[in-house]
């Protein structure tokens, strides 16, 4: 009997290029089973910034892994090689940046079908920020300027997806009133500091690299508001227990 891949995918709420303890990075890389996992970053969404990619191999030099970076604004691949290349990757790691950019590029590309291809064939895919935006049917975004709703993603997650939920102002109560007057669906919000891995759609883990940072399941109720239940998040091995979020030198996209 032939064996089914899992399909899964993980929300971050840091990583190489916010932290600088490499937690949430090495606890992602480690839901492969290779001992060298193929890690393909694709800087979409902050339109291919050098200086975000060279974080990203610097933080991949003292880790066991063969990274590699998928650029599509200076494009090198043509369609049968870059289905290969995006394949043959373990983890597809998806950085921040714009995240109504990051949709349309990748689909003026054809990359949105690869990934679903990856996906359903046992890719783990994950990112940050817009990067953890994409994969859901929506999400709360600043892709426009002011903080607002994008009813569109690639559907890989069922609802919408908050990143920053608890570290920009405004973030937080915008993203309430999205699920609550049905702008969004329901959906998760994520807190600075948190892994949420989904296996099939559903949650099946979810880590904190900071100690009092929660994942939240947020809904509309009955009464034209919304439920937020806060979700208990294991704290990693090595999480500082005072709490503070370290900061990772160098260039960080937070937009999403």
């Amino acid at each position: 009997m032939a064996v089914v891949p899992e399909r899964r995918l993980a929300l971050l709420g840091g990583g190489f290029s916010t932290d600088d303890d490499g937690l949430l990075d090495d606890w992602v890389f480690g839901q492969v089973r290779a001992d060298r996992p193929k890690v393909c970053f694709v800087p979409t969404a902050s339109g291919d910034a050098p200086g975000y990619v060279e974080q990203f191999l610097d933080a991949c030099r003292s880790r066991a892994c063969e990274p590699s970076v998928l650029p599509l604004f200076r494009r090198e691949l043509d369609d049968a090689a870059l289905r290969l290349f995006l394949l043959a990757q373990d983890v597809v790691y998806v950085g921040g940046g714009n995240t109504a950019n990051l949709l349309a590029v990748w689909r003026a590309h054809g990359v949105d079908r690869l990934l679903r291809e990856a996906y359903d064939r046992g890719t783990l895919l994950c990112g940050i920020s817009a990067g953890a935006n994409c994969w859901a049917d929506g999400s709360h975004t600043d892709s426009f300027g002011p903080l607002t709703y994008l009813p569109d993603g690639l559907g890989l997650l069922p609802g919408s997806v908050c990143p920053h939920y608890d570290s920009e102002p405004g973030r937080r109560d915008s993203y309430r009133a999205a699920v609550a007057n049905a702008s969004l669906a329901p959906g998760w919000a994520v807190e600075d500091g948190v892994g949420a891995l989904f296996t099939g759609g559903l949650l099946s883990d979810a880590v904190t690299r900071v100690p009092r940072a929660r994942l939240y399941r947020v809904e509309p109720d009955e009464a034209g508001g919304v439920r937020e239940r806060a979700l208990a998040c294991r704290l990693l091995d090595g999480a500082r227990q005072g709490g503070v979020t370290g900061a990772a030198g160098g260039v960080s996209r937070s937009g999403t």
